[in-house]
């Protein structure tokens, strides 16, 4: 194995000059100290891609502006915000940071990465990150892109899902940074490492013609890139199937606002059934029948642990008083579906069916 210690004086250095000429810039979040915005990139960046992100950062912010903004909203409105960008919970834990800023700290961000980490949703990676680049905090992070570059430069063995593994790549984050020089610029090295590992140390096909680290990377020595970081072997992915409900009455459709915990945690949806008996008897308490309810083309979405397929059926009744009257709130205009917190399958399904309310959308329409 390479002498780490060497590798460890130049691995900093290398990749902030690399950073510095050949990495990412012009992203919307860069370019600022406000630890706000900082935050909220760094949350929106987790589990989606950055050519997503930047359009709903943008369109947050607006509606968002501040730290104080977001507390004083209501969840619905930035829910409603941030539809479509999937794992819900991390919108609802920046609703409740926002807040926790708000109540304890007078609206002013802590500054170092410990106290960070105390806001939800938040782990220490990430506070890390947001200490280094809204306030120049020198502090390791270790996000999936950092530890394939870890594994991979230094050959490290094992799945990093395994605590073991975990703690010996902290520890070299740590080390790595330890060596670094004393006037290292930290914001160009973090997010050097996001850099490298996004667009050069990729888990495919990376290009290590273009690592500013190939002269000292064990796994390109050995021709070993592919085995690093160790793969675990993946159980199948569980199928589940429901039936959904999209009732309508004049001009509104019945909503349900999802539990905050679960899948599409706190957004609006139609009822969902595990069968069809269940729905039937829906719709016997609305008064009317299966037979009378229109099937709609079936769809699925696949969450992080499990594929969900979906048979909707498009139900229309004339009276509202088996249940709901129809100025209750889980009524929503069809008018008002563009803008209400729903989840993007559902926006899809109902961008399709309602466009023309009369007639109804053709059976053949695709929602998947």
């Amino acid at each position: 194995m390479l002498n780490r210690q060497s590798a460890f004086a130049t691995f900093a250095r290398r990749i902030a000059r690399w950073q510095r000429k050949a990495g990412r810039h012009g992203m919307p979040w860069q370019g600022t100290r406000d630890p706000y915005r900082i935050w909220l990139s760094e949350i929106m960046l987790q589990q989606t891609q950055v050519a997503t992100a930047a359009g709903y950062y943008q369109r947050f912010l607006q509606r968002f502006p501040n730290v104080n903004t977001l507390a004083d909203a209501s969840m619905d409105d930035v829910m409603r915000h941030w539809a479509g960008l999937g794992y819900y919970a991390r919108a609802r834990n920046l609703h409740q940071g926002a807040r926790t800023v708000m109540a304890r700290w007078h609206g002013e961000f802590p500054r170092d990465a410990a106290t960070i980490a105390q806001l939800p949703g938040i782990g220490r990676s990430t506070a890390a990150a947001i200490a280094a680049f809204a306030f120049g905090a020198r502090e390791p992070i270790l996000d999936g892109n950092v530890k394939r570059i870890l594994t991979r430069h230094f050959g490290i063995e094992g799945d990093p899902g395994r605590s073991a593994v975990t703690r010996c790549l902290w520890t070299l984050a740590e080390q790595t940074l330890a060596a670094a020089p004393a006037n290292l610029d930290i914001t160009a090295y973090t997010q050097g490492l996001m850099d490298l590992g996004a667009t050069v140390c990729t888990r495919r096909r990376p290009r290590c013609d273009a690592c500013p680290l190939k002269s000292s990377c064990y796994a390109r020595l050995a021709a070993r890139q592919e085995d690093f970081p160790a793969r675990t072997a993946r159980a199948a992915r569980p199928e589940r199937n429901c039936q959904m409900l999209i009732l309508r009455c004049e001009d509104c459709v019945f909503l349900q606002r999802r539990p905050a915990a679960g899948i599409w945690g706190g957004l609006w949806c139609p009822p969902q059934y595990d069968d069809r008996a269940g729905l039937a008897a829906a719709l016997d308490d609305w008064g009317t029948t299966l037979s009378d309810a229109r099937q709609l083309p079936p769809f699925h979405h696949d969450f992080t642990h499990f594929r969900l397929h979906v048979e909707p059926w498009l139900a229309t009744i004339a009276d509202h008083r088996p249940a709901e009257p129809i100025s209750a709130p889980n009524w929503i205009a069809t008018t008002e579906l563009r803008t209400t917190a729903l989840p993007a399958p559902i926006k899809k399904l109902f961008a399709a069916l309602f466009r023309d309310i009369n007639p109804p959308a053709a059976d053949s329409a695709e929602y998947s």
